[in-house]
């Protein structure tokens, strides 16, 4: 690993405290954008700043021992100070470690709420019920974590499956524990309605949107097209009995979001309005930074069988995702919502490319 600098870490412990200082001032809690932001930051170097600071005060400590070490005459009092100079060069070795992985750059993304899409793809009536069967995952998942979610769009088809299903998924650890699950997750399994029992394999494409922050993108009310209908789907006796869903047309762009889930009309045209600004600043990012939409295409692909990301083969009781190699013999516990074990894979081999990357970078600039 690069080794630690000092000064760095003097630096975020220093910017940590000025960002506390700051959240307690009046004027910054009346206002509820840089509130946000504040806190936003604050999140994001709490636990950097606490790592630094027991970094600093343990190799104070150790310098001190190590001097008393150095002059001290007595040799049974000698050795006693080295057994604990020992444990404490092992303690701050296992601290710089830790630190290390926390220095890691974060995405840009981190910590914000996400939209979750999950669509049919090719498969005809089975994809439609995989997408019932992952909504399913993920909500249990979400529940057992303690994650809240809301449903914004839930568009059943008429065989009992879901064409698509869209959640706004909110917490600090909403995009961190769910951005490598964006793209094609394929199904074998033999479907209910086949007679001969044959496996079928079906796809079904997940994206994964940051929320866009309110100042990010302005968008001209003059480029809406806003229609409001009647709700289908879940939702109870209110749903068919007025016209509370919306659903707003950018014209310039063609993106359509609705938002059907909440009985008043008002609450779910705000919703919408906040989905549409996620799917313009995605569109902004991707046509912005050529690298940026190669990650996306390579996130959903064509929702074609080929293009996979993971593949749940009920059969054999079997999830493979193919992008770590990672293979787990518990589908029916996934299925169940216990992702934990799938997603802390790829957010652990994510973790140590982000160090080969970082060590190369390191290596590069000091030849």
């Amino acid at each position: 690993m690069a080794e630690l600098n000092e000064n760095n870490l003097r630096s975020i412990v220093a910017t940590f405290k000025a960002v506390e200082e700051r959240l307690s001032d009046p004027q910054v809690t009346a206002d509820n954008k840089r509130l946000t932001e504040l806190s936003r930051e604050r999140a994001r170097l709490a636990k950097t700043a606490e790592l630094s600071e027991t970094w600093l005060a343990l190799k104070t400590q150790i310098a001190e021992c190590d001097s008393g070490w150095q002059s001290e005459k007595d040799a049974e009092m000698k050795a006693e100070l080295g057994r604990e100079l020992k444990a404490l060069k092992e303690q701050f070795n296992n601290l710089s470690e830790e630190l290390q992985l926390e220095l890691i750059p974060k995405d840009a993304d981190a910590g914000k709420n996400v939209y979750l899409e999950i669509r049919a793809g090719t498969g005809g009536d089975e994809a439609g019920l995989f997408v019932r069967d992952l909504f399913r995952m993920y909500t249990r998942y979400f529940d057992s974590e303690g994650i809240r979610y809301e449903v914004q769009e839930f568009t059943e088809t008429g065989v009992g499956g879901v064409k698509e299903a869209i959640l706004l998924v909110l917490g600090e650890r909403a995009y961190d524990l769910l951005h490598l699950e964006a793209g094609t997750h394929r199904v074998q399994r033999i479907p209910a309605t086949e007679a001969n029992g044959r496996i079928h394999t079906s796809a079904v494409t997940v994206a994964v949107i940051p929320e866009a922050d309110e100042d990010e993108i302005k968008i001209d009310p003059g480029d809406l097209r806003i229609d409001v209908f009647r709700s289908s789907g879940s939702g109870g006796q209110h749903v068919n009995k007025t016209e509370s869903a919306v659903r707003i047309t950018h014209l310039p762009t063609g993106i359509v979001v609705g938002c059907q889930e909440e009985k008043s009309q008002i609450k779910n045209r705000a919703k919408a309005m906040k989905a549409l600004m996620s799917k313009l600043v995605e569109k902004q990012r991707s046509e912005s930074q050529e690298k940026y939409a190669t990650e996306k295409k390579a996130q959903v692909g064509s929702g074609d069988r080929s293009e996979k990301i993971r593949t749940y083969n009920y059969p054999q009781n079997r999830v493979t995702d193919h992008r770590i190699n990672f293979t787990a013999h518990n589908l029916d516990q996934i299925m169940e919502g216990k992702l934990g074990d799938v997603i802390g894979a790829l957010l652990l081999a994510e973790r140590e490319a982000k160090m080969r990357a970082g060590e190369t970078a390191v290596a590069a600039a000091a030849t």
